[in-house]
C-alpha cells in the first residue's frame, strides 16, 4: 500500500473551480484560482463573522499599575 496515493486519489478538489487540485498550488489547481482566492480574502469577499461591540464596553478599568522597584526613588 503506497500512502502518496492514497492521499493524491482522496485529495480534495480545487475550492475555487471544484476541479483536481494540483501539488504545487494546493489545495488549489492553480495560480490563478490561488490568485482568485487571495483576492476574495484581500477584498473582503471572506470575513470571519464578530460580534458587534459597544464602544463604551471597550473602555473597561484597567487595574492601578504596581510600582517597580526602580520606580520607588
Amino acid at each position: 500500500m503506497n500512502i502518496a496515493n492514497d492521499n493524491a486519489a482522496k485529495a480534495a478538489p480545487c475550492p475555487i473551480c471544484r476541479k483536481a487540485s494540483a501539488l504545487a498550488y494546493r489545495p488549489f489547481c492553480s495560480k490563478r484560482c490561488a490568485d482568485v482566492d487571495l483576492a476574495r480574502w484581500l477584498g473582503g469577499t471572506y470575513a470571519i463573522p464578530a460580534a458587534p461591540t459597544d464602544p463604551d464596553e471597550d473602555d473597561e478599568e484597567t487595574p492601578p499599575r504596581r510600582p517597580r522597584a526602580s520606580d520607588e526613588d
